[in-house]
């Protein structure tokens, strides 16, 4: 049984974005961060900051032997892990026509398998403790899919698949797994530190790309800051849920989309039957 004490995260893609306001306001709250970054010298100003309660860390999620020896390191200098965040990860910008097999490829490296790097080296860890709280960040569209960034919700769409079964593995072990699923915020998903945009371009879809970017400007994003409070709730919970929407609007929106589902299934219903 674990006591209560302040939690010790091991988080990935903390320099920018989701990951920097999170591990941000775990230390402020006097928690210890192992903070993660392709490129530790992007955290320095939190070493700066908060001294020994942060381990920064150069990690690529891409590299599984690099993660297991970042985990390693993190457990012998805080003695533990109590949170794991899955953070790291980007979209891919373009049609299913444009977007090449090597553009893919790379996303699905750094979204599923880099989060699955993370996973298999961090649960033998938790499992041993006895308790821990795997998160990882996916998104609203980790429960449909738009033009453009199809790709990337497959992505999103695999990952709560993984998740999933995840919780159903380990929850006997005293872990428990968590999928947030932010939508629309003001961070720098949308720059090009966090984005990467087919290099095939075909003409016949920049309507559909026009209409797009148009209605992308009309979206209400919300403020980074404001997910501290319920991330943190999550983290606390005693019975953290498997699914956290973040945002306004999210669930209205996926209620839709499940119930137009239900419609189709229903209506066909009797040829699905029929093919027993």
């Amino acid at each position: 049984m674990k006591e209560e004490r302040d939690k010790v995260w091991f988080i990935t893609g903390t320099s920018r974005g989701f990951g920097r306001v999170w591990t941000e306001a775990a230390l402020r709250r006097g928690d210890k961060v192992v903070a993660t970054a392709r490129t530790a010298d992007t955290l320095g100003d939190l070493k700066d900051k908060y001294g020994d309660s942060v381990l920064t860390l150069d990690v690529d999620v891409t590299n599984p032997e690099q993660v297991r020896k970042a985990v390693q390191v993190a457990v012998d200098y805080f003695g533990r892990l109590d949170v794991v965040f899955n953070n790291a990860g980007y979209s891919l910008i373009g049609t299913i026509e444009e977007c090449t097999p090597d553009e893919i490829r790379a996303m699905y490296e750094t979204n599923i398998i880099g989060a699955v790097n993370v996973l298999q080296s961090t649960i033998p860890i938790l499992r041993k403790q006895g308790y821990g709280h795997i998160l990882g960040t996916s998104s609203a569209v980790g429960h449909y899919s738009l033009p453009v960034i199809g790709y990337y919700s497959s992505s999103k769409w695999a990952f709560e698949a993984i998740y999933e079964s995840l919780q159903k593995e380990v929850e006997d072990f005293g872990i428990h797994v968590t999928i947030i699923e932010p939508g629309a915020y003001a961070t720098e998903f949308g720059s090009m530190n966090s984005l990467r945009i087919a290099s095939q371009k075909i003409v016949a879809y920049d309507r559909l790309k026009d209409n797009i970017s148009v209605n992308m400007k009309k979206i209400s994003r919300g403020n980074p800051n404001a997910t501290i409070n319920a991330i943190l709730s999550v983290v606390d919970a005693d019975h953290p849920p498997l699914r956290l929407l973040l945002g306004k609007g999210n669930l209205a929106y996926i209620e839709n989309v499940y119930q137009r589902r239900l419609e189709t299934w229903k209506g066909w219903e009797h040829i699905s039957e029929s093919a027993q």
